[in-house]
């Protein structure tokens, strides 16, 4: 099984915990929706329990304790991107909803937390990064704001029909894209085009103006 070098690729292990720490804390789901997803996809040998998810995420360089995986082979992240994916597209509306807010909120220049479905989202999401990150109490609130909206952005692009294969490309992204198995992107070939309605559209994937 190939493995993907701790030195050069731990931001990949950082990225899909970020990024499923943040669907976590918008829709308010923990690691039940993420192994249901994961046994409805066929991922449960890779997937299977609370353990093994746990150990999975712990190998993140920016967690907290050294109990996780040191090492993240290339089989485990394709069904983390998967299930994160599946999930993303479970809670579209509800990530095009917070992105509306968004935006609506950014036009009037009012802070985002105003709005309660963002307000309860940076609560969670600040909460469990100062709880389970290493460098949680070092974190000003105002950046981990900054890094939770990026991840809502992100999340939109993940809810969509390319979502696997967009967060795939997106973990191999920069420097380390020369690194990466050769056929990294055939393991989520690109669908073809389709006419989507205007309602299914990503939207609103622009930051908020600082």
């Amino acid at each position: 099984m190939q493995t993907i070098d701790l030195a050069q690729l731990e931001n990949i292990r950082a990225k899909l915990d970020l990024t499923l720490l943040a669907l976590e804390a918008l829709a308010g789901i923990g690691s039940d929706a993420v192994l249901r997803a994961a046994d409805k996809l066929g991922q449960a040998e890779t997937i299977g329990d609370r353990v093994t998810l746990w150990r999975l995420r712990q190998s993140s360089p920016l967690r907290n304790g050294q109990g996780g995986r040191k090492k993240l082979d290339v089989e485990e992240a394709r069904s983390l991107v998967l299930v994160l994916c599946a999930l993303a597209r479970e809670y579209h509306e509800l990530i095009r909803r917070a992105m509306a807010l968004l935006e609506q909120y950014d036009a009037i220049d009012r802070p985002p937390h105003e709005a309660g479905l963002l307000g309860d989202y940076l609560d969670r999401f600040t909460e469990a990064y100062q709880e389970r990150m290493v460098d949680g109490d070092r974190v000003s609130p105002q950046v981990l704001e900054q890094l939770a909206l990026k991840l809502l952005v992100d999340l939109l692009f993940y809810s969509g029909p390319e979502g696997a294969r967009r967060l795939w490309l997106a973990l191999f992204d920069g420097e380390v894209a020369q690194r990466v198995p050769r056929n990294a992107e055939a393991a989520f070939p690109k669908s073809p085009p389709r006419n989507l309605p205007r309602s299914q559209r990503p939207s609103g994937l622009d930051l908020p103006k600082t």
